[in-house]
């Protein structure tokens, strides 16, 4: 029986991935809530499939594949997550995961994926350029706001939909000078300098 760890902040969202995968014969050795954890279990227990959130506190997802060295360790690693697949699947996919489910599809795309890699295949259906992109578009912008970590990716998003870093600490479980550093990583990423040139670069991007 294939050995499964799930790795994600939600314990709702861990709960039902792993009926869905004792459904299919998988066996659920252990979850994950941050990123650390992760890299820990994973070394202890030696799954066959790591199903692995990207937005997940202490090392996000992207920095978690690049501990574990997927590539080189031979362990299969579904990235399943709330995050842009227009921005993050080429960049899971470089890392060594083998497949990308965007949760916003609902969980049942997730047999198919954790089946496809099972298998031996790859599963990244959702990479495509996005339809919100203009052929106006600066192509640069695009890759500044691709360059962005999963954790910056969420404090930006949550910047520009016009939350308060209290509200933004209280949903990414930070404390409010770590939003301000995030903040200015983000800024200096993207080249603004402030919040207002921030949100017009997310408007002609088709973010807002």
């Amino acid at each position: 029986m294939p050995k499964v760890l799930v790795v994600d902040d939600h314990p709702v969202m861990r709960a039902g991935i792993r009926i869905i995968l004792n459904q299919e014969g998988f066996d659920v050795v252990g979850e994950a809530e941050n990123g650390l954890a992760a890299v820990e279990m994973a070394h202890e227990l030696l799954p066959d499939l790591i199903i692995l959130d990207l937005l997940i506190p202490e090392l996000d997802g992207l920095e978690v594949l690049e501990q574990l060295n997927v590539s080189a360790s031979g362990c299969k690693v579904l990235v399943v997550t709330e995050m842009s697949a227009d921005r993050f699947a080429n960049r899971c996919m470089s890392a060594g995961a083998l497949g990308f489910v965007a949760k916003s599809g609902g969980l049942s795309d997730l047999t198919n994926a954790v089946l496809a890699v099972m298998n031996g295949y790859t599963y990244f259906p959702c990479i495509a350029f996005s339809p919100t992109l203009g052929a106006d578009v600066d192509v640069s912008e695009v890759r500044r706001i691709a360059s962005l970590s999963a954790q910056e990716q969420m404090v930006f998003q949550q910047l520009i939909n016009g939350l308060t870093y209290k509200e933004i600490s209280e949903a990414a479980k930070l404390n409010c000078k770590t939003i301000g550093t995030y903040k200015s990583r983000i800024f200096s990423k993207l080249g603004v300098g402030s919040l207002a040139a921030m949100k017009s670069m997310a408007y002609r991007n088709g973010m807002l």
